[in-house]
């Protein structure tokens, strides 16, 4: 990879954590080009050379997410079903929080209205919990077995949610999530590194 390509490619996750924390923080629809340029000190022409709209950063985020999470999906299908892959898929789920995902949820939770255009059709959040929860539970599980996996997947996407107002940092919010986790399902997050 040569030098000029990875600073792009910097440039361009630096764009989209500051495009998601103004859009956090004043809201998607409230947010301009032009503010996202000024917070990150360049022109408007050099913010276009990335992303040539709003909704085409928010796309590049959702489209990264999905990737990741596909790759964990294919990842896991091409294993035996087998304790250390469970665990290993529940860690993964919960790292990609860890590694920005907190701000995308916080992103999500401020801006549902503008989401609903925004998010894709296809493969949305919903049909990854799904896919991941089967592959978390054994093939005849219970339906309530299946709910409380699923349940420990979204306590993140809770946590954050409940958060809103209560002086926390994000390895709080984390702390509690994992420890709900496996109230809900226990042993739903076993002690196992997160790469895949």
């Amino acid at each position: 990879m040569t030098h000029h390509r990875k600073a792009a490619g910097d440039r361009r996750a630096e764009i989209q954590r500051v495009a998601l924390s103004l859009f956090t923080s004043h809201g998607y629809e409230a947010t301009s080009m032009r503010e996202i340029a000024e917070q990150l000190d360049i022109t408007k022409a050099a913010l276009y050379y990335h992303f040539d709209s709003k909704e085409a950063i928010v796309h590049s985020l959702f489209e990264e997410r999905v990737a990741t999470i596909n790759g964990l999906i294919e990842w896991a299908e091409s294993q035996p079903r087998s304790p250390d892959r469970s665990a290993r898929v529940a860690a993964a789920w919960f790292s990609l929080t860890t590694d920005g995902g907190l701000a995308f949820a916080r992103f999500a939770i401020a801006n549902q209205t503008a989401l609903r255009d925004l998010a894709p059709k296809k493969g949305g959040p919903f049909d990854h919990v799904q896919r991941i929860s089967a592959l978390l539970s054994e093939p005849d599980a219970p339906p309530a077995e299946r709910l409380k996996i699923r349940m420990a997947m979204m306590s993140v996407n809770l946590a954050v949610m409940s958060s809103h107002d209560l002086d926390l940092s994000d390895s709080e919010i984390l702390a509690a999530a994992t420890e709900t986790a496996n109230l809900i399902s226990p042993g739903f997050l076993a002690a196992v590194p997160t790469t895949i």
